[in-house]
C-alpha cells in the first residue's frame, strides 16, 4: 500500500513537470529590452568605474620628503644639498641588502634614480669596502648600519654617510633582506642568468653553502640568493666585492627585465607580499604599486636600466686596532661628481665637490678627507708603529679578530672661522688703536692673532694717515705714506728716510716705526703685512 502511494506521489509530480515544460515565456516589449540593455550597461559601468577608483586608491604617487624634515632628522651634514628646484618625476632611492646570516652587515649599497618622465633608472654599487668619514677605526661603509645599533639609527647613519659621498640626501630609504630575493625569483618562476664561473662555498656560522655551475640557465630562489652572496671561496674573485658588484648587476639587470615584462603585471599584488613582508621601507605598498605600474605600463625596459660601479681606487691603511693593513676603496672625486651629475643628481642645479665629504689617502700612508674635519681625531696617530712596507700583512675583518678593541673617538676640533681672525694665518692686530688712514697696516684695536703666523702686534698707536703705518714703541708718523722708522729721529723732509727708536719723521711719507700697533688695512695670503706704497717695510 505504501508503495502504491509513491507511485501516485511521482506520477502527479510528472504530470506537473510536463505542464511547467509546456508554458511558454511571454516575449519582451521593445521597451522591456531596452531597459534591461540599459540595467546591464549601468551596472558594467558601475563596476568598471568602481575598479578604475580602487585601481587608483591603491596605487598612490609617493610625496616628495619636506626638506625641513630631513635637515632634522639628519642634523649637521658637512654638505649635501637638501632642497632646491627639482627635477619634474625623478626620484632617488637608497637600496640596501641586509645579509642577516653575516651578521647583518650590509654588504650591497645601492644609489638608485627613477626618472618616470623619461622611463630611465640608473643605479650606482657602492662597494663595502667604500671609506668614509667616521670615528672608529676600521671606515667600511659595510659597518656603519650595524655600528649605530641597526633599525632606524643604522638606517640614519648610512643615509648620512651615502649623502656625504654624493652630494645629496636621497628620497627613500629600502632595507631588503636577501630572502626576498629568493621569494622574487620564485614568485616570477624563476629567472634564466648566465652564472659567470663556478660557485661553491660552505659557511656552517651562517648557515650559508653555495653549489652554481657556471652557464646560462634558469635560477631558482634559493640559488639566485647564492649567487648574488657570492664572493670568495674555491673559485672566488680575485677582486674580491668589485667582482661580486660586476654579477649581481648581471643578475639584477636580468631579474628587473623579466619582472618588467607585460604578462608579470598579474604578479603586482605577490611583489607587494614579498615587500612588505621582506623589505623595510619608508615608501607605502601602494607607492610600490605606483613605481611598479609606471614602469610597466611607461615602457621602462631593460636596456634603459643602467648599473655602474663607484669610480674608485683600492687602497690599504694601517689599522690600529688590528695591527696590520685593511684593504678600502676610496672614490675617484671628479669622476664621481660627473657620474652623480648625469645620473643621480635630482637636483635642476649640477652639484660641486665642496657638497661632498670623500676620504683620501696620502702618499705616506695617513687618511685626510675634503671637508678638512677627520671624525676620528686618533686616525693617524699609531701611524708610526706601522711595520715596513715588505712586512705589513693586509687582513679581511670579516674573518679575523682584532688585536685591540675598535671603539668611537672624539672627532678633530672644528676647523678655524677665517673671519675670526683666530686660525690658520690668523689677523694681524694689536692692542692700541689702528691706524685710521685709507689702507691702514695690519692691526687694529682687538686681539693680537692666535694663529700660524699670526700678526705683527704692538702697544703703541698706529700711524693716522693715509696708507698709515706699520709703528713701534714710538707714535707713528703722522704724514702721508708714512715711512720705515728706526731708532734714532725720523727725518723731517718729504719722502724722509728710515731712522731710529725714536720718534717717526713728520714730512709727507715720513717714517713707519716698529712695534706698535698697526693700522686696520690687509694682510698679504699669509698674514703677514703688505709693505706700504713703494717701501719694504722694516720688520
Amino acid at each position: 500500500m505504501a508503495f502504491g502511494k509513491k507511485e501516485a506521489g511521482a506520477r502527479a509530480a510528472a504530470a506537473s513537470g510536463e505542464k511547467r515544460a509546456k508554458r511558454v515565456q511571454k516575449p519582451l516589449s521593445p521597451k522591456e529590452k531596452k531597459r534591461r540593455i540599459l540595467l546591464v550597461v549601468l551596472a558594467l559601468a558601475a563596476a568598471a568605474l568602481c575598479a578604475t577608483a580602487a585601481a587608483v586608491a591603491f596605487f598612490q604617487r609617493p610625496e616628495l620628503p619636506d626638506p625641513v624634515t630631513k635637515e632634522e632628522e639628519f642634523g649637521e651634514l658637512t654638505g649635501p644639498k637638501l632642497s632646491g628646484d627639482r627635477k619634474e618625476d625623478f626620484f632617488t632611492f637608497l637600496v640596501i641588502g641586509r645579509d642577516t646570516g653575516g651578521g647583518g652587515n650590509t654588504d650591497t649599497v645601492l644609489l638608485a634614480a627613477y626618472d618616470v618622465k623619461n622611463q630611465e633608472m640608473n643605479v650606482m654599487s657602492i662597494p663595502r669596502d667604500t671609506m668614509v668619514n667616521v670615528n672608529w677605526d676600521v671606515k667600511k661603509i659595510n659597518s656603519v648600519y650595524n655600528f649605530n645599533g641597526g633599525g632606524d639609527d643604522g638606517i640614519k647613519a648610512l643615509y648620512k654617510e651615502v649623502s656625504e659621498l654624493v652630494g645629496f640626501v636621497p628620497d627613500y630609504s629600502v632595507v631588503v633582506e636577501w630572502e626576498a630575493v629568493g621569494e622574487l625569483v620564485d614568485a616570477i618562476g624563476g629567472v634564466w642568468y648566465d652564472v659567470p664561473r663556478n660557485m661553491d662555498y660552505e659557511d656552517p656560522s651562517q648557515n650559508l653553502s653555495i653549489h652554481v655551475q657556471k652557464g646560462y640557465q634558469k635560477l631558482n630562489g634559493e640559488q639566485a640568493m647564492g649567487v648574488v652572496r657570492f664572493r670568495e671561496g674555491k673559485n672566488g674573485y680575485a677582486n674580491g666585492d668589485l667582482g661580486r658588484i660586476e654579477t649581481q648587476q648581471g643578475f639584477l639587470k636580468a631579474l628587473i627585465g623579466q619582472c618588467l615584462q607585460i604578462d608579470k603585471m598579474t604578479k603586482v599584488f605577490e611583489y607587494a607580499r614579498i615587500f612588505t613582508e621582506q623589505v623595510t621601507t619608508d615608501l607605502t605598498i601602494n607607492n610600490l604599486a605606483w613605481f611598479g605600474q609606471q614602469a610597466i605600463f611607461g615602457g621602462l625596459t631593460s636596456e634603459n636600466v643602467n648599473f655602474i660601479t663607484m669610480p674608485c681606487t683600492t687602497k690599504s691603511v694601517w689599522s690600529r686596532s688590528y695591527h696590520a693593513n685593511l684593504s678600502y676603496v676610496v672614490p675617484n672625486v671628479d669622476e664621481l661628481v660627473q657620474v652623480v651629475n648625469e645620473s643621480f643628481n635630482p637636483y635642476l642645479d649640477d652639484l660641486s665637490s665642496s657638497e661632498l665629504d670623500i676620504m683620501y689617502v696620502n702618499s705616506d700612508g695617513t687618511i685626510a678627507c675634503t671637508s678638512g674635519r677627520l671624525q676620528d681625531s686618533k686616525a693617524n696617530s699609531s701611524i708610526g708603529s706601522r711595520p715596513g712596507n715588505n712586512h705589513t700583512q693586509t687582513v679581511d675583518p670579516d674573518t679575523t679578530k682584532p688585536v685591540e678593541p675598535d671603539v668611537p673617538v672624539e672627532p678633530e676640533p672644528a676647523p678655524p672661522d677665517e673671519s675670526s681672525g683666530i686660525g690658520v694665518n690668523g689677523g694681524n692686530t694689536g692692542t692700541g688703536d689702528g691706524s685710521t688712514g685709507d689702507n691702514g697696516g695690519n692691526t687694529g684695536t682687538g686681539d693680537g692673532g692666535s694663529g700660524e703666523n699670526g700678526g705683527n702686534t704692538g702697544t703703541g698707536d698706529g700711524g693716522s694717515g693715509n696708507n698709515g703705518g706699520n709703528t713701534g714703541t714710538g707714535d707713528g708718523g703722522s704724514g702721508d705714506n708714512g715711512g720705515n722708522t728706526g731708532t734714532g729721529d725720523g727725518g723731517s723732509d718729504d719722502n724722509g728716510g728710515n731712522t731710529g727708536t725714536g720718534d717717526g719723521g713728520s714730512g709727507d711719507n715720513g717714517g713707519n716705526t716698529s712695534t706698535g700697533d698697526g693700522g686696520t688695512g690687509g694682510s698679504d695670503s699669509t698674514g703677514n703685512p703688505l709693505p706700504p706704497n713703494g717701501n719694504n717695510a722694516v720688520a
